[in-house]
């Protein structure tokens, strides 16, 4: 076989781990655009260093997931975390109609469309692993118990194999495992909050029902006694069932009675796009919505108004 064929070979080979690298380093970074950067880096270090790649040491994926996770630690010494509004330290919203406060340029934590992850192979790496509560509070790690955590839990890989990858030894991946393990525990993320899909679809269902009716009493039986609201960019956010009802009827009050949802998927969670009608008759986007389902019940939802998720979810800026 020719260098060239062989070269053509290593990159078709690589390029068909792209999408699950993308959650890798998504889950690491909590940054669409940074992950998509960091898959490219990876890919292009792998093929810069092709001619190492010695797959009697170690397969291709696994050689591909070093080098991510690796390039990702890189960029975390130059990134802060990526927050959501309950996570910077602000008590909830106790007045829903009180003065909504811009963030100006924190960072917030992006959501990632699940049509960038629709493979058989992320699907069954991805189940639960990129919910926006647990990546969330994965902000709160310190980048190399981030990567343990997911290295460990996710790609179960054994606590050798990932003391090799990131250059320590397997006692202190033991413990930075149980470390990161506690600080999700005290953030509240537990194993269990993986609903299923079609029963989530079908309470977010119900909910966008409910939101076009502007049915205030419908919205808040679908909703848990400690469901949070959150909107960046505002720093504002809110705790329980009548909080969340006074926000909606705030929001109904001034913008309005007639909407448009559409579904939407995010980090394997229901998400509604919202259009509301404007004076001249057509909907105009307003919010990306992402739903937490737990027990049945909305727990917890975060309606983005960023021209920036907008754009990667690649939202119509307007419907007829």
């Amino acid at each position: 076989m020719s260098e060239a064929m062989v070269d053509t070979d290593f990159a078709a080979r690589t390029d068909g781990y792209r999408r699950e690298l993308l959650a890798h380093c998504y889950r690491m970074l909590g940054s669409v655009q940074d992950a998509e950067d960091l898959v490219q880096e990876t890919l292009l270090r792998a093929w810069r260093a092709r001619a190492d790649f010695d797959e009697t040491r170690a397969g291709m994926r696994t050689w591909l997931y070093r080098i991510a996770t690796n390039a990702c630690l890189t960029a975390l010494e130059q990134r802060g975390r990526r927050p959501m509004p309950a996570g910077l330290g602000h008590a909830p919203g106790e007045d829903p109609r009180e003065a909504l406060v811009h963030g100006g340029e924190i960072p917030w934590l992006q959501p990632i469309p699940d049509s960038l992850l629709a493979d058989p192979a992320t699907a069954a790496l991805t189940q639960g692993s990129l919910r926006l509560a647990l990546v969330a509070a994965m902000q709160l790690l310190p980048a190399r118990q981030r990567a343990v955590l997911v290295l460990r839990e996710v790609l179960d890989w054994p606590a050798a194999q990932v003391a090799q990858a990131l250059d320590m030894s397997p006692a202190a991946v033991n413990s930075a495992l149980q470390r990161a393990r506690k600080t999700l525990r005290e953030n509240g993320i537990t194993e269990d909050e993986v609903t299923e899909s079609a029963e989530q679809r079908t309470i977010v269902d119900n909910y966008a029902t409910a939101f076009r009716n502007a049915d205030l009493a419908a919205l808040e039986k679908l909703l848990a006694d400690d469901v949070t609201m959150e909107m960046p960019p505002m720093l504002n956010w809110y705790l329980g069932r009548m909080a969340y009802r006074g926000f909606m009827a705030r929001v109904f009050d001034t913008r309005g009675t007639d909407w448009r949802l559409l579904p939407v998927g995010a980090n394997g969670q229901p998400a509604l796009a919202a259009y509301v009608r404007d004076g001249e008759g057509t909907y105009v986007l307003h919010t990306l919505q992402v739903f937490t389902i737990r027990d049945g019940l909305i727990a917890g939802m975060i309606a983005y108004q960023v021209e920036e998720i907008f754009r990667i979810f690649d939202l119509a800026p307007r419907l007829p």
